[in-house]
């Protein structure tokens, strides 16, 4: 849509009743100071429509709000529109306390998974034009809601950092002899997929394990932890240390293969077969398992 603004229009318009709005929806794209150029012609067609949401609505600081419901908003459909651009649109024009957490609205910071339609899924990501109506939008499952959309992460960034994600020594290199630690082109390959985890939550609140056990590490923080294992960068001993960790009790023999957390992936990571794979290296190892 072109940013020019539209020249005013110096001839009246005629008041035969069916004339009227008959410019809409063009015409009210012109009111809000854009020029509706070629390229939206086939936007017509779906201008006028509007989609049903169903939003989950929860506010343990105002008495009336206390009891969990859905508020219903019938949004204006535009071509190539997400849930995130619903609910936000929701917010701006119809109430202004709907709360939930957005950012990039990019699929790479992970704020906004939303649980639609009965599945984890990234809003920014997610298409209305994909979906049946209404769209029920909820908080993710499985983990306690602060307001409306907002979840409480602590628990599963608590569970990320017990994985220690980070490359660590135990020696303390001689600053004149440092180099730089070269990754392999193969080994790259390797973890690659392991890197797009951006921390969305979406594995851990699919994951029936972790919903019936509160100290498993959960799939996000085993992939997160797979990265550095299967980095051959990582030195053995570090390897083993972080091997121990995951072979715990609430660790990656917790996984039952059920492949929930890979489906809702929104980034794609082969979650379930990383797991298995890092217990088929705890078994090389020859560790411990009970």
């Amino acid at each position: 849509m072109s940013t020019q603004q539209a020249e005013p229009d110096t001839q009246e318009a005629p008041d035969d009743p069916a004339m009227k709005g008959a410019e809409s929806p063009a015409a009210e794209k012109q009111k809000g100071g854009g020029m509706v150029d070629e390229r939206d012609e086939s936007q017509a067609e779906f201008d006028g429509e509007t989609v049903h949401i169903k939003v989950f609505r929860y506010d343990p600081e105002v008495a009336e709000k206390q009891e969990p419901r859905f508020d219903d908003f019938h949004v204006p459909f535009e071509k190539g529109m997400t849930v995130l651009d619903s609910v936000m649109y929701a917010r701006d024009e119809y109430d202004s306390s709907l709360t939930f957490r957005h950012s990039c609205r990019q699929a790479v910071c992970g704020s906004d998974a939303f649980f639609v339609n009965g599945k984890q899924r990234l809003g920014c990501k997610t298409q209305i034009s994909d979906l049946e109506q209404p769209i029920r939008i909820e908080p993710l499952p499985h983990q306690e809601v602060v307001k409306d959309l907002v979840v409480d992460m602590d628990h599963f960034y608590d569970q990320m950092h017990a994985v220690e994600p980070y490359f660590k020594s135990e020696d303390t290199p001689d600053a004149s002899k440092l180099e730089e630690q070269r990754q392999s082109r193969e080994n790259r390959e390797k973890v690659k997929m392991s890197t797009r985890c951006i921390w969305c939550a979406s594995c851990m609140s699919s994951c029936n394990i972790a919903a019936g056990d509160n100290e498993y590490l959960g799939p996000a923080a085993i992939n997160k932890a797979y990265k550095f294992a299967m980095d051959d960068r990582e030195e053995e001993d570090i390897k083993e240390h972080r091997l121990r960790i995951l072979e715990q009790e609430h660790g990656v023999w917790r996984c039952q293969t059920q492949f929930s957390c890979t489906e809702v992936c929104p980034k794609d990571i082969p979650l379930t077969e990383h797991i298995q794979e890092l217990k088929r290296e705890a078994v090389k190892k020859n560790l411990k398992f009970w």
